[in-house]
C-alpha cells in the first residue's frame, strides 16, 4: 500500500484509538505504551484513527468534563428518584481520571447512554424519541402532538385535566368537557380557556405560543396571569414572566410538518432544536459563533443536513466523533 493513500478507520478501530488515548493519558505500564506501539504500527488505519482522536481530544476536552459531570449528577437523580439509598457522595474525578472518563463518555454515546431521559421519563405517560413527532389522544379526547424527545405525565383526577411537560414541546387541541386543562411547564402553567397551543421548555422557563383560541398563563403559583389569544406568544423563566407578544405561530408550530422556521434567532438556540431530532449529541463550543443570526426553514429529518447547510453560510467547522457526536466551533 502506498503511505500516501488515505485511509478510512472503521468504527471499531475508532473505539480503539479512544480507549488507547484514555489509557495513555492515565499513567499507563511500560507493557500498555508496548502493546500500544504495536497496535499503532500494526495497520494505517490506526495511526489514522489516533491521530484524528487526538484532534477530536484538543477540540472536545472541556464539553467533554461538562457532559460527564452532567451524565453523573443525572444518574445521581435517577437513583435517588428510584428510591435507593444515596451510598456516597457524587466522584470528584481527578484530573487524569477525569480525562479516562470523558473519553468514555464520548465512546458510549452510541449506547444510548441518557440518564437525563430516564429522569424525565419515569414519571411520564407519553414519551417522543428523539427525531420522533408523536400524535396522542388523551382519555378527554384531547388531541396532544408531541416534538421530538419529548414526555408529559397526565392526571385527570381531582375534577381536573392536568398535564405537566417534562421534557421538550406540546402542541395541544383541547376538547371542551367543562373540567379546567391545564399544562404546567416548569414553575408556571397554561390554563386553557378554549384553544389550540404549544408549550415548550425552555433552559430555565418555558414558552407558551397560541394558534386559536385564548390561554392564561402565569409564571409561578399565585403570579398575575396574563390572557394570551391567537397569533401571541409570552415566555417566563425562574417564576418572571416577560411581556406577551404578537408571534408568526404557524410558523413556529411548523415543527408538526417536519420543518424547524427560524428569524433572525441565534445559531444557539438552532442548535438547541436540532438536539432533539440528533440521535447522538451536538456540542457548540464558540460563544461569539453561538451568538451568530439566522433566518430560514430547515427539514428537521436531518439534521446533520441542516448543520452542513449552516455551515457553508456562517463558516464555523464541524467534526463528527464516533458517528454519535457533533462538535461546533
Amino acid at each position: 500500500m502506498n503511505p500516501f493513500d488515505s485511509v478510512t478507520p472503521t468504527l471499531a478501530q475508532e473505539q480503539e484509538a479512544f480507549a488507547w488515548l484514555s489509557l495513555l493519558h492515565d499513567r499507563p505500564s511500560a507493557g500498555d505504551q508496548l502493546t500500544f506501539s504495536q497496535w499503532l504500527h500494526a495497520d494505517p488505519a490506526h495511526a489514522e484513527a489516533y491521530a484524528q482522536a487526538q484532534v477530536i481530544w484538543e477540540l472536545s476536552e472541556s464539553p467533554a468534563r461538562t457532559l460527564a459531570a452532567e451524565e453523573a449528577l443525572a444518574l445521581q437523580g435517577y437513583l435517588d428518584a428510584m428510591d435507593r439509598p444515596r451510598r456516597s457522595p457524587l466522584v470528584r474525578w481527578s484530573g487524569a481520571l477525569a480525562m479516562a472518563a470523558c473519553l468514555l463518555l464520548m465512546v458510549s454515546l452510541g449506547s444510548g447512554w441518557q440518564p437525563q431521559r430516564w429522569i424525565d421519563d419515569l414519571g411520564a405517560d407519553y414519551v417522543s424519541a428523539p427525531g420522533e413527532i408523536r400524535s396522542v389522544t388523551l382519555a378527554d379526547q384531547s388531541q396532544v402532538t408531541l416534538d421530538a424527545d419529548s414526555a408529559i405525565a397526565v392526571d385527570f383526577s381531582q375534577g381536573e385535566r392536568h398535564v405537566q411537560l417534562r421534557r421538550g414541546a406540546g402542541f395541544f387541541s383541547v376538547t371542551h368537557t367543562g373540567d379546567p386543562f391545564v399544562v404546567a411547564a416548569e414553575k408556571g402553567e397554561a390554563r386553557v380557556l378554549g384553544t389550540q397551543f404549544e408549550v415548550r421548555l425552555q433552559p430555565h422557563g418555558a414558552q407558551v405560543t397560541v394558534l386559536s383560541g385564548r390561554v392564561g398563563v402565569t409564571a409561578e403559583r399565585g403570579a398575575v396571569q396574563q390572557i394570551l389569544t391567537a397569533g401571541q406568544q409570552v415566555a417566563y423563566a425562574q417564576g418572571s414572566a416577560e411581556t406577551l407578544h404578537v408571534a408568526d405561530a404557524e410558523a413556529q408550530l411548523a415543527w408538526r410538518q417536519g420543518w424547524l422556521t427560524y428569524y433572525k434567532s441565534t445559531l444557539g438556540d438552532v442548535v438547541q432544536d436540532l438536539r432533539r431530532y440528533y440521535p447522538g449529541r451536538i456540542v457548540l463550543l464558540n460563544e461569539e459563533l453561538a451568538a451568530r443570526k439566522v433566518s430560514g426553514s430547515f427539514p428537521s429529518k436531518d439534521p446533520q443536513a441542516v448543520l452542513s447547510s449552516l455551515q457553508g453560510v456562517l463558516g464555523f467547522e464541524q467534526h463528527q466523533v464516533l458517528g454519535h457526536l457533533i462538535i461546533l466551533r
